[in-house]
């Protein structure tokens, strides 16, 4: 069975630029060490501050939800650097699969079939190695997808208060259930109706004017605690 704490850090590390150019081995050795202490390696010395103290590995994918304008891809890419794991964001997925974006999937075939090819895609993403994901606002509300979350992911909801969503999707119209309405009016009935769903997530950070690094300070300690949590459970 595949060790599902400790992932193959060599193939995830080499994936990310801003990760130690470490192979597992080391990597692991380093999990054990002070990381302001030197070790030696097979090639060559490289002191252990090098490798960021926050590395720990999630036993399943990272799921980010929540409505538009919390967070998700800024953050989520943060988050990903943090731990050394590769980023995807959903929506981007989606638009590569189709070849169109996501506002012309919904103009030509409407949302019911975006939800469809939405559904498909996460699913997809769940059953690859670890990493993190970015998903759109709507994909949590969905039973099907959110299922397959539950089942083999870690859902995190990226809370954020009304005033800071508009202020961070005033001026984006590509969003299609933004575009010709008013903006407030809308993520407001939207908050209405998807703050219970969301609530069902693994964990839940709140996202606010802060600098993104300290909600991904905040996203690392609720992982590290859920963690340790699941762990006692086992």
């Amino acid at each position: 069975m595949r060790d599902i704490l400790y992932p193959p850090f060599y193939m995830q590390v080499g994936e990310n630029p801003e990760c130690p150019k470490l192979p597992c081995r080391d990597i692991l050795m380093a999990r054990e060490n002070s990381f302001n202490a030197e070790l030696p390696l097979s090639d060559n010395n490289i002191k252990i501050s090098m490798v960021p103290s926050s590395i720990f590995s999630p036993k399943r994918s990272v799921v980010l939800v929540g409505l538009m304008g919390a967070g998700k891809t800024s953050i989520g890419g943060l988050l990903a650097r943090r731990l050394c794991l590769p980023f995807v964001d959903a929506d981007e997925e989606i638009e590569k699969a189709a070849g169109c974006s996501i506002a012309e999937i919904f103009d030509s075939y409407g949302e019911e079939e975006f939800r469809s090819g939405e559904r498909r895609v996460i699913k997809r993403l769940l059953m690859q190695r670890v990493q993190i994901i970015a998903t759109g606002g709507g994909a949590f509300m969905d039973d099907q997808t959110r299922q397959s979350i539950r089942q083999l992911a870690i859902s995190i909801w990226l809370k954020a208060d009304l005033e800071v969503l508009v202020s961070r999707t005033v001026r984006r119209d590509h969003r299609p259930l933004l575009r010709g309405s008013n903006h407030r009016e809308t993520l407001q009935r939207l908050l209405t109706e998807r703050e219970p769903i969301y609530a069902m997530a693994d964990l839940i950070v709140e996202s606010g004017n802060e600098p993104p690094k300290i909600t991904v300070t905040k996203l690392l300690k609720a992982l590290k605690n859920y963690k340790v949590n699941d762990a006692r459970n086992e």
